[in-house]
C-alpha cells in the first residue's frame, strides 16, 4: 500500500482557485488508480474526481465538472486536483486515496475501491 500525505488547503474567497496535491510513497504508484473525495461538516464523504494509472481517463462528480481538474505525474508519485471558480459549498476536508487492485484504464467513484487514505487537507472558501 501506498502512504498518502494531501497539502495546498486554505482559505480562498469564492470565485478563487486552489490546488491540491497528494504525494505518494511506495514504488507502485503507478499501479494506482487515484480519487480525491471530500467531505464537508455534518455531511457524508463525497466523490469528487478520479484519475486511472496511467492518466488517460479522468472522471468528475457533476457538482465539479468544468470547474476542477485531476492529473498526476507517476514519476514523482503525486496527484493533483486543480481547483478554479471555487464557491462556498466547496468548503471540505479534501482526502485523496489510492486504488491499488485498479484495472489499468478504470477509473473509480465508489469510496469503497479505495484502500489507501490520506489525513486530508482543509478547504474553506468564503461568500
Amino acid at each position: 500500500q501506498v502512504q498518502l500525505v494531501e497539502s495546498g488547503g486554505g482559505l480562498v474567497q469564492a470565485g478563487g482557485s486552489l490546488r491540491l496535491s497528494c504525494a505518494a510513497s511506495g514504488r507502485t504508484f503507478s499501479s494506482n488508480a487515484m480519487g480525491w473525495f471530500r467531505q464537508a461538516p455534518g455531511k457524508e464523504r463525497e466523490f469528487v474526481a478520479a484519475i486511472s494509472r496511467g492518466g488517460s481517463r479522468t472522471y468528475y462528480a457533476d457538482t465539479v465538472k468544468g470547474r476542477f481538474t485531476i492529473s498526476r505525474d507517476n514519476a514523482k508519485n503525486t496527484v493533483a486536483l486543480q481547483m478554479n471558480s471555487l464557491k462556498p459549498e466547496d468548503t471540505a476536508d479534501y482526502y485523496c486515496a489510492a486504488n491499488p487492485r485498479a484495472y489499468p484504464t478504470v477509473v473509480y467513484s465508489n469510496a469503497a475501491a479505495y484502500g489507501s487514505w490520506g489525513q486530508g487537507t482543509q478547504v474553506t472558501v468564503s461568500s
